[in-house]
């Protein structure tokens, strides 16, 4: 059977071109670690990953969120717990002074403690984050979470300004946990302890003042009913801690799935491809010698 020079030579450039493209092929591969270089070469696998690297984002986006949400939930605590022993020593001087054995002057050196302890109370309800916004006012964060009109009277000077609105963020697939806490409440508190604090420093303070025990009594009152309040948040806080804990390991079960499942198909196997790759480095010099020495044949070689 004779074959055309021009039919020979298609053979052997198709041939050529196969190998060459084979090995770039598989020298790239071989250089990225990565078995898939476009979609076209494996169409399915191809679907499979992008599904799982969705899924995997998703994933990793509800991890940073649950990272943030503890942290944010960790100061709260930090402050809300600096509010309990502020309240804790405000309850241990109205003990004090509601003893009948005090004087006046006794009464009046309570003052400034419980001043301070006012003032600390509410610097801390109005905290502000590292972005500049109010951690306790709810959803209005760039509102004070309690103001103070010093021109109004003792008992009605400070209120609540933010509201009562939950910032929730996303942790899971339709679950969510409110990343805020309020201080709605403390406004009362203070109130009381304003009254509180006028009456005890009336130079003419009486112990035994009727009125005087009744605002004690109302201020010991208001500060177990606030202390329950903040304490009761800060219980919360390990509840929910303990909830995005579970969520936070099982994120990282089906990151951990999905991670080998996309090394399997998308890792290279780098003994499979050597030899493949041998095999064409073969197959392309056996082809230009082939070329080669047809190349240089005539019909005198035959004569």
């Amino acid at each position: 059977m004779r074959i055309a020079t021009s039919q020979f030579q298609a053979s052997m450039n198709r041939s050529l071109t196969i190998n060459q493209t084979m090995i770039a092929k598989l020298t790239e591969q071989m250089a990225t670690g990565n078995k898939i270089q476009v979609p076209s070469d494996e169409p399915i696998a191809n679907v499979r990953l992008s599904r799982l690297r969705r899924e995997e984002n998703i994933v990793s986006q509800y991890v940073e969120n649950i990272d943030a949400v503890k942290v944010r939930l960790s100061k709260n605590e930090t402050f809300l717990s600096s509010m309990v022993n502020d309240m804790g020593a405000a309850r241990d001087l109205f003990v004090w002074a509601s003893d009948g054995s005090n004087t006046p002057d006794d009464l009046n050196a309570m003052v400034n403690s419980l001043v301070s302890l006012r003032d600390s109370l509410y610097f801390n309800s109005n905290t502000l984050d590292q972005e500049g916004k109010y951690i306790f006012s709810g959803t209005l964060t760039s509102t004070q979470a309690l103001t103070v009109d010093n021109g109004q009277p003792p008992g009605s000077r400070y209120s609540f300004t933010g509201n009562n609105g939950v910032q929730e963020v996303v942790v899971g697939n339709g679950i969510t946990q409110p990343a805020n806490v309020t201080v709605d409440g403390m406004q009362d508190y203070l109130n009381q302890l304003d009254i509180a604090i006028d009456m005890l420093g009336q130079p003419t303070v009486n112990p035994g003042d009727p009125a005087l025990k009744a605002a004690l009594r109302t201020a010991l009152d208001g500060t177990d009913t606030t202390l329950n309040l903040i304490s009761g948040k800060i219980a919360q806080f390990g509840g929910s801690q303990n909830v995005m804990d579970t969520l936070a390991n099982n994120h990282a079960s089906v990151s951990l799935s999905n991670r080998m499942a996309i090394t399997d198909i998308a890792q290279l196997d780098y003994g499979l491809a050597a030899t493949q790759l041998t095999g064409y480095n073969n197959a392309l010099q056996a082809t230009y010698q082939a070329y080669s020495k047809v190349n240089n044949l005539s019909l005198f070689n035959v004569l």
